[in-house]
């Protein structure tokens, strides 16, 4: 399988269990990578036959700027399934970034990462 990767979309978001993440915002970070068959696009070279990877960085940004949720887990599996419903996508890889989680020890960052196929 084909796959387009796309890293480091960022923007800042409300999502967190504790009042002053959703009051305050921090950055979040997603990596995607769209699992699909370039074959079409290849023979048309046509942007519509594949996943056009700006329409798929803008859908990741409105997730991560949009009404907040408590767990990243469901931003990722959010992002994941949107993905799947509006692009030509076999598989995608969602991870998502959290990197000043209000975690009380020195971290380089905290992600999730989710799978999800194509039913």
């Amino acid at each position: 399988m084909d796959k387009i990767t796309l890293s480091g979309v960022t923007a800042m978001g409300n999502h967190g269990v504790f009042d002053f993440e959703r009051r305050d915002g921090q950055p979040f970070i997603v990596d995607a990578v769209l699992h699909l068959d370039f074959a079409k696009a290849a023979a048309s070279d046509d942007v519509s036959d594949t996943a056009h990877y700006g329409e798929v960085a803008g859908r990741i940004r409105k997730w991560i700027t949009g009404e907040p949720v408590n767990l990243i887990e469901a931003l990722a599996v959010r992002i994941a399934e949107d993905l799947l419903q509006e692009f030509p996508l076999s598989a995608v890889d969602i991870t998502v970034h959290k990197p000043q989680a209000p975690i009380d020890v020195e971290f380089g960052d905290v992600s999730v990462s989710v799978h999800r196929e194509r039913q």
